[in-house]
């Protein structure tokens, strides 16, 4: 089961996204957001949207917002934005 691992903020609404098969890539959430939900519309607000976390490897929001590590490493995927980290001998 694929779990992100690590977040990071780059940019209004993109996320460096580490998963736990060794890959990673850009999360760009505004397609998201605008769907203009309940659940979306607070992260919006910059400084809300930065208070992303990880729970059990899912990105998550205090408002109840989470979001599935595998659907979105296959979006990425999908998308050519997914990278491996090359090993290090």
């Amino acid at each position: 089961m694929i779990k992100i691992t690590q977040a990071h903020y780059l940019q209004q609404r993109v996320l460096r996204l580490y998963f736990s098969d060794k890959s990673y890539g850009d999360y760009d959430l505004q397609p998201l957001l605008d769907r203009q939900t309940e659940l979306t519309t607070p992260l919006n607000d910059d400084a809300y949207f930065k208070q992303y976390y990880l729970e059990l490897g899912a990105l998550a929001w205090s408002n109840g917002l989470e979001l599935s590590p595998a659907n979105i490493h296959r979006k990425l995927a999908e998308q050519g934005l997914l990278h491996f980290e090359e090993q290090v001998a």
